[in-house]
């Protein structure tokens, strides 16, 4: 059992229509500068983000990997006959987690699909209007954001992690890019991004690099 000192992987998570956050929670932690840098990558990166398809992208920022899932208001969506597929809100909701670099991707990304999943149960598409929702219109929906965190932080299901294992292998084409300027203040961070709205691929590695430092991620 990991140390109650230790920071958890998952250190915050939200849902947000666009840049309206509309259910968030942020993990107890004992480092509070991890915590308050989470949160606030969260409100500067939503800006950020192009509805125009569907993505699945990972920010870096030091020691903190920022995972998210984006809806577009032109995507189609999953067959609700279906089970395993990935339900679509056709909307621009975005379902975004923000960990430690060493919890790796395939955790959070196996996180995010069942977050994503348990929103739209919760709120279906086709009787909710997301646009007009307000600021913390879905505060109900934190409970189980905080359920959900604490669950991945200890024990993640392993049909969740299974259901990310296959995203991650249909990937076939991903390309890393190094973005200037993606924050406000002139901050800098690296964009991994795939062009097939998948995750991982026949690559097994990332390499992911910021001011000369490499890191390597391996999926396992």
């Amino acid at each position: 059992m990991a140390s109650s000192a230790a920071s958890p992987g998952i250190l915050y998570a939200c849902v947000a229509h666009a840049t309206t956050i509309l259910s968030e929670h942020t993990a107890p932690s004992t480092t509070t500068t991890n915590t308050t840098t989470a949160s606030s990558l969260a409100s500067l990166i939503l800006p950020k983000i192009n509805h125009s398809t569907p993505q699945k992208l990972t920010y870096t920022h030091d020691r903190l990997f920022v995972h998210l899932i984006s809806d577009s208001p032109s995507g189609s969506s999953s067959s609700n006959n279906d089970p395993s597929s990935e339900p679509s809100s056709s909307s621009s909701l975005v379902y975004l987690c923000v960990s430690q670099a060493e919890l790796g991707r395939r955790i959070p990304f196996a996180f995010l699909l069942d977050l994503k999943k348990k929103f739209l149960s919760a709120h279906p598409s086709s009787s909710t209007n997301f646009q007009s929702l307000p600021a913390y219109g879905s505060a109900s929906f934190n409970t189980t954001l905080k359920s959900m965190i604490t669950t991945y932080n200890s024990s993640p299901p392993g049909d969740a992690l299974a259901n990310a294992r296959k995203e991650i292998d249909t990937v076939k084409d991903i390309m890393t890019e190094n973005i200037e300027r993606v924050l406000e203040r002139g901050e800098r961070i690296d964009l991994l991004v795939d062009k097939t709205d998948r995750l991982g691929g026949s690559a097994r590695d990332f390499r992911i690099r910021s001011r000369g430092l490499r890191r390597k991620m391996w999926w396992n």
